[in-house]
């Protein structure tokens, strides 16, 4: 697989540090050390950050970590008004949302970590928090069971100030889970996508943005802690408690308003080929032909689609899982793909160069090739402009002798004149 196309798995452990593997053949990349992250405390931010929520186990406070992808440890740590779980980022990496226990987000300002905003948004513990395609919409999901969204605009609208309400901030408010959203996605279509929240009610539910409705419940024999879509959206796998992934049709010739039992045909579970223990986060890739799930047990899974089958069972087994992020074609504004986090540690606990130490040799071999490219002009400029001086010199040569020709034959005609005038 070429650089161009190559994902990026990291994963979050409240337990251990940020993994990096590549999502491919769950080869570990690298590590970011310091974070001990809650459930759905990792986000990227922008091509050039990433940021993890981090609850110290000394003190119990919350703040927010920053990394660079070149850099195993934190640049900079961003101090909160309290503990803080779920975490989104604007697609440019300007603005990062956090979710609260007190039910607030708190909007800042990246990296500096000014905050810009805190605001209301549920009764109880923010839970998930995402950010539609097209970076217009914020929807967040609590503990009390809503899902609430909020246009980005409105958020980071300085002259509102405090003025505004929670309901003038609001764009829609869904109230329909009996218990925790646990995970959001959205579709593509910007404000008029639909997106999809799952609970520990063991429901998913369809949502309209542009109309503001309810459109579909999908139950599950048990709570689900994750989904994810395909490209296409018309198929939506979900993962349970129960450590298999649901698999749902989602676009069907019936109404679109209906509900799904969990008897329905609609239906099909994928079994673990080995106990690995709830399923708490679900993702695509390779453009819907495989999805990544975690588990609790701190192990990554690679399933294929087609056959619903595990390809590939990886992970440092060093605690639970409490999120998955992939990162695709992150790259510099340059268009030169970034050094990418610390070097890996091989199987004889030696620290090699890994990913990271390719990456920079590769990153210096490009800045050599073009500084080679550089000189070669420069050189080429340099022979050219010698060329033309050595030319004009010999042009000025010719003529300073033609010029001293005609001095020697002037003077000799005037000798010649001034004997002749002395013989006379």
């Amino acid at each position: 697989m070429s650089l161009c196309s190559r994902e990026i798995l990291l994963s979050s452990s409240p337990d251990g540090p940020i993994m990096a593997y590549d999502a491919s053949s769950g080869a570990t990349l690298a590590h970011f050390t310091g974070s001990h992250s809650p459930r759905k405390g990792l986000a990227l931010a922008g091509n050039t950050m990433i940021a993890a929520s981090h609850i110290s186990s000394d003190t119990a406070l919350g703040s927010i970590h920053l990394y660079n992808w070149w850099s195993s440890s934190a640049f900079h740590h961003l101090p909160l008004p309290e503990p803080v779980a779920p975490l989104a980022a604007t697609p440019d990496g300007l603005y990062l949302f956090s979710g609260g226990l007190s039910g607030y987000i708190h909007a800042l300002l990246l990296p500096s970590g000014d905050l810009l905003r805190s605001f209301p948004a549920h009764s109880k513990p923010v839970s998930c928090l995402t950010i539609n395609d097209d970076g217009s919409l914020l929807i967040s999901g609590g503990d009390d069971g809503a899902i609430a969204v909020f246009p980005v605009l409105t958020l980071l609208d300085a002259s509102a100030g405090d003025n505004f309400s929670s309901c003038q901030l609001t764009l829609h408010r869904f109230v329909g889970h009996a218990s925790s959203v646990t995970s959001i996605i959205s579709g593509t279509g910007g404000c008029g996508s639909i997106i999809v929240s799952c609970s520990l009610d063991c429901t998913c539910k369809l949502w309209s943005l542009a109309q503001g409705i309810h459109l579909r419940t999908l139950r599950f024999p048990c709570m689900i802690w994750g989904v994810a879509m395909d490209p296409t959206e018309s198929t939506l796998y979900a993962g349970g408690s129960d450590g298999r992934v649901y698999v749902a049709m989602l676009k069907v010739a019936s109404s679109s308003r209906q509900e799904v039992g969990r008897g329905s045909t609609e239906l099909v579970a994928w079994t673990q080929e080995a106990a690995g223990g709830a399923i708490t986060a679900v993702k695509m890739t390779n453009t819907g032909r495989n999805i990544l799930t975690a588990s609790e047990d701190g192990s990554i899974r690679i399933w294929e689609v087609e056959r619903g089958g595990v390809i590939k069972v990886f992970g440092d087994g060093g605690g639970s899982v409490s999120d998955l992020v992939v990162a695709k074609g992150v790259y510099e504004s340059c268009g030169r793909s970034v050094r990418f986090g610390a070097g890996s540690v091989e199987s004889t606990g030696c620290w090699s160069l890994g990913f990271s130490g390719r990456e920079l040799s590769r990153a210096m071999g490009n800045k050599v090739i073009e500084m080679e490219e550089t000189l070669s002009e420069v050189v080429k400029d340099r022979r050219r402009a010698i060329g033309t001086l050595e030319t004009a010199i010999g042009t000025y040569e010719r003529l300073l002798e033609l010029i001293l020709k005609e001095a020697k034959e002037d003077d000799t005609e005037n000798n010649g004149e001034k004997n002749e005038h002395d013989r006379r």
